[in-house]
């Protein structure tokens, strides 16, 4: 109950005026209920949402008994609650009795733990004794476990290292063996603490293991090796690493290298008699004694193939060496190659002398020796000079069919000088200049063709050129020398012509072209000469002076020359034939021409021209030039007798 009354009900409205806005309860409420927003009344919503769980008719009954229905509503949540906490109550009463009970128990159980505690101190004090003394140990043992993991083998590696005879390498056996090496360089630590003597035995124990196991790989390489007995083999990884193994020990290593030479040569000769008599699988290639006549084709096979051999044989070592890491590798394999090489030496030396022996001629000879030149240049390449023996062998042969070569070009030489020719009547080339000519030809179209280093190229030409034109130039002179000076002269620069063009063709000459136009040069003056001399005569000019003297000039025929100078032309000029040094009326001999003329030069009369006393002299003066002649008739006043 309120301490204060409530206030009075307000009075109604004075009449005639009208009612306040907030007088009316009815209108206070309804204003209070627009005003509400039930979007914000979360409390009214909830509300609402439950009322229409159960309030489903709305009539007048149901209205009037909401409010009843509320009530008992909410009394039916309050007895469910109140049935469920007494659930709740029981259960955590039933918890807390099971908890007095482990409490209890507890307790019991810790007096008991204290009195059994106060009864087994002495124990307890031992087992804490034994269990550091148990951690100790497993140190230790793991300690030991390290040591022997780091300083011993396996019963597996020690079996792989000590494998039987006819037991297989593999590559478990070589991890094994690292294994020996990392151990032996390991125990070295050992020596430098208190566990020196350890470090010994296991020392002592590696070395002799790493003996037992090198000894054992070297009979395994040896074997491997004595079975690469075909032409082409295999190099497999194992006796690669092998190798690599075995460069640690250099007498082992250079005894396997030595059994593979010895097993790769007997292959390699073998291959190479088979290559001569049997051919290849199935005949192809066909043996190379097929080809024995043809003697270039024949030897050339030969080198090729035992080119091919050694360049096989490098590449095999170059296999079986190649995860070696010493010094010196490039110089094994150059020897063991050179030793592999030799033994085909013998039979191919027999049957390249045979060939040679037989001469099959100048240009022949001097291709198999280019080739021979070519194959020694290109093997020595490939093994160096380390494959002396072979080298030497073909060098022999190189030297042995330059050494014949040029026998047979100096028996040609001298056969030409023991029967000179005389000049044929067109005064050309004599057959047995044309033939030496074409020898030539040949012998400096093989030079070129040639695959031989330029210098030693350059050597050859110069002693073939020395051998050749030497002779021909010396046989020339000799077949003219019982001509006349005109003949001798055509003959000369026809022949040094057709020496000149057959040069001129080739490197390495230029020396020679030279001195043969210089030859030209010097005949074509003797022959320009001639041909001076020759048209003063036909002209009549050597009577000149008889003319002057009588007063009559006879110059009728020189005049005639000058019109038609073809006419008085030397029949020898005819034979020339180089259409460049050739004299011809348009070319060549041109009298009245601006390089060749003839100049009448007289003295004015003297008054006394009838006289006896006046006496005159002519000089007749002729001279070459390069494209013909120049004559110069003079007339000179020698005395006067008065």
């Amino acid at each position: 109950m309120a301490d204060t009354a409530a206030p009075p009900p307000p009075g109604p409205p004075a009449p005639g005026l009208p009612a306040a806005p907030g007088s009316n309860p009815l209108s206070r409420k309804l204003n209070k209920i627009l005003e509400t927003r039930l979007d914000n009344d979360k409390e009214m919503l909830e509300a609402l949402k439950a009322l229409s769980t159960f309030f489903v008719e709305n009539s007048l009954r149901t209205r009037r008994n909401l409010r009843g229905d509320i009530e008992r509503r909410s009394l039916a949540i309050n007895e469910e609650f109140v049935h469920i906490f007494k659930q709740v109550k029981e259960e955590l009463e039933s918890i807390n009795e099971d908890v007095q009970a482990m409490s209890s128990c507890c307790e019991d159980m810790s007096s008991r733990l204290k009195a059994a505690k106060e009864q087994t101190q002495d124990l307890i004090v031992k087992t804490t004794k034994l269990q550091a003394e148990n951690q100790r140990l497993e140190m230790k043992a793991q300690v030991a476990d390290a040591f022997i993991a780091k300083f011993q083998l396996t019963p597996d590696e020690m079996n792989l290292l000590r494998g039987t005879k006819d037991e297989p390498i593999t590559e478990d056996f070589f991890k094994a063996l690292g294994r020996v090496k990392q151990i032996h360089n390991d125990v070295k630590i050992l020596l430098r603490t208190n566990q020196q003597r350890a470090g010994l035995e296991i020392m002592e124990q590696m070395a002799l293991l790493q003996e037992t196991s090198y000894e054992r790989l070297y009979r395994w390489t040896q074997n491997e090796c004595r079975t690469l007995t075909q032409e082409s083999c295999d190099i497999s990884p194992v006796l690669a690493q092998a190798m690599e193994a075995l460069q640690d020990r250099p007498v082992l290593y250079k005894y396997t290298l030595e059994e593979f030479g010895t097993a790769r040569r007997s292959a390699v000769v073998r291959g190479f008699i088979d290559a001569l008599t049997r051919g290849g699988l199935g005949g192809t290639p066909r043996p190379i004694e097929m080809h024995s006549h043809d003697p270039l084709r024949y030897v050339g096979d030969m080198l090729a193939w035992l080119h091919q051999a050694t360049a096989s044989e490098k590449e095999h070592l170059e296999a079986m060496l190649k995860l070696v890491t010493i010094q010196g590798v490039e110089e094994n394999i150059q020897e063991v190659v050179g030793h592999i090489t030799e033994g085909v030496c013998r039979p191919l030396k027999v049957r390249i002398e045979q060939v040679i022996v037989a001469e099959p001629g100048a240009v022949l000879l001097y291709k198999i020796s280019n080739l021979l030149k070519f194959y020694h240049h290109t093997i020595s390449g490939i093994v160096g000079n380390s494959a002396a023996t072979l080298l030497t062998t073909i060098e022999e042969m190189h030297l042995l069919s330059k050494k014949i070569f040029f026998n047979s070009l100096s028996l040609h030489a001298s056969k030409l000088m023991d029967k000179v020719e005389l000049p044929p009547p067109d005064l050309g080339p004599s057959s047995a200049l044309n033939q030496t000519l074409n020898l030539l030809r040949e012998v400096l179209a093989s030079h070129d063709s040639s695959v031989v280093p330029l210098d030693a190229r350059q050597a050859d030409f110069v002693q073939v050129l020395s051998c050749v034109l030497d002779p021909l130039l010396q046989m020339c002179t000799m077949s003219a020398s019982n001509l006349g000076t005109a003949d001798m002269a055509t003959f000369m620069v026809n022949s040094l012509y057709m020496m000149k063009t057959t040069l001129a063709l080739f490197e390495f000459t230029d020396k020679r072209l030279e001195m043969l136009q210089f030859q030209i040069e010097a005949h074509l003056d003797t022959l320009i000469n001639e041909q001076a001399s020759y048209v003063l005569t036909r002209a009549g000019l050597s009577y000149i002076y008889n003319s002057l003297q009588q007063h009559k000039p006879e110059q009728a025929q020189f005049d005639r020359y000058l019109s038609a100078p073809d006419s008085l032309l030397m029949s020898q000029l005819n034979f020339l034939l180089s259409a460049t040094v050739k004299i011809s009326t348009p070319g060549a001999v041109k009298l009245q021409s601006s390089n060749c003329s003839v100049r009448w030069m007289t003295h004015k009369r003297c008054s006394k021209w009838n006289s006896p006393g006046c006496q005159y002299r002519v000089r007749i003066q002729t001279s070459s030039c390069r494209s013909g002649l120049s004559i110069a008739v003079c007339e000179e006043k020698l005395t006067w007798l008065g």
